[in-house]
């Protein structure tokens, strides 16, 4: 493989999938757990939109080490540390972004095991960690646009 740009219409739409998704758990009652378990579609629209969250910042971080590095990662817990390696991801938001591959694992593989409590914990608790990733990519992109390709 050979480094290519990196597409600004796939960074544009997996950065708009995350903001979106953060807003929709937001949207969710966080701050009263009492109203957040009364009702049951709260626990599964937090769970879908976690994960949905979570797969267009790991998607993201494939297309990056895809596109702009030639590097295939066939699973998910080689991408952060490939994008810390290549200085894309700090060590810390590289970390957190690892205990986010495990998570989306989790969630997909091990659904039956995700506990309502937890799910809400980590919607009211960690949200700030998904929007780190996505900020350290859009940081990233800013200080790299000569990796993009600007059409959309």
């Amino acid at each position: 493989m050979t480094p290519q740009s990196i597409l600004k219409r796939v960074v544009v739409d997996r950065l708009e999938w995350i903001d979106r998704m953060i807003i929709e758990i937001r949207s969710l009652p966080l701050s009263d757990p009492n109203q957040f378990f009364a009702d049951n579609r709260n626990v599964w629209a937090a769970e879908s939109c976690l994960r949905r969250g979570l797969e267009a910042a790991l998607d993201l971080g494939r297309h990056i080490l895809a596109k702009g590095f030639a590097i295939g990662v066939t699973e998910y817990k080689e991408t952060a540390v490939r994008l810390e390696e290549l200085n894309v991801l700090s060590p810390s938001t590289a970390q957190k972004l690892t205990l986010m591959e495990g998570y989306r694992n989790r969630l997909v593989h091990f659904y039956h095991d995700i506990q309502p409590q937890e799910l809400y914990d980590i919607c009211r608790d960690r949200l700030e960690d998904l929007e780190e990733i996505a900020q350290a990519y859009r940081l990233w992109l800013q200080h790299h646009p000569e990796r993009l390709d600007e059409t959309l």
